[in-house]
C-alpha cells in the first residue's frame, strides 16, 4: 500500500477544483457581460462567487467523505454532508443579500 503525501493531496484538490471550475459556465457569462454591459455587475460577481464556492465546498465535501483520507477519519459522512449543506445555506443567503 502506497502511503500518499500532503503533495499528492493538494495536487489532487487543485485538479479537483480546475475541473469542477471548468465545468461552470463563466466564460459564457464574462462574454455576455461584455456585451450588454457591466450594469448588473452585482448579479455577474454573485453568479461567480455561487459556482467557485460550490465547487469549492463540494470538493471540501468530497475529500471529508474520502474513506484513504486519515485526517476525517472520526467524521461520520452524515456530519460532513450536513456540514456541507449548512456551508451552502450561508453561501447562498450570502449571495442573495448581495443581489440586492
Amino acid at each position: 500500500m502506497v502511503k500518499s503525501s500532503g503533495s499528492d493531496d493538494a495536487r489532487a484538490l487543485i485538479r479537483s477544483l480546475r475541473v469542477a471550475y471548468s465545468a461552470t459556465p463563466t466564460t459564457l457569462k464574462a462574454v455576455y457581460m461584455g456585451m450588454v454591459g457591466s450594469f448588473p455587475f452585482n448579479s455577474f460577481l454573485s453568479g461567480e462567487l455561487s459556482c467557485i464556492g460550490t465547487a469549492v465546498l463540494a470538493v471540501c465535501l468530497r475529500i471529508q467523505v474520502n474513506k484513504e483520507n486519515k485526517e476525517f477519519k472520526d467524521l461520520p459522512p452524515e456530519r460532513a454532508f450536513a456540514d456541507f449543506i449548512l456551508c451552502n445555506l450561508v453561501l447562498h443567503l450570502v449571495i442573495m443579500n448581495f443581489l440586492g
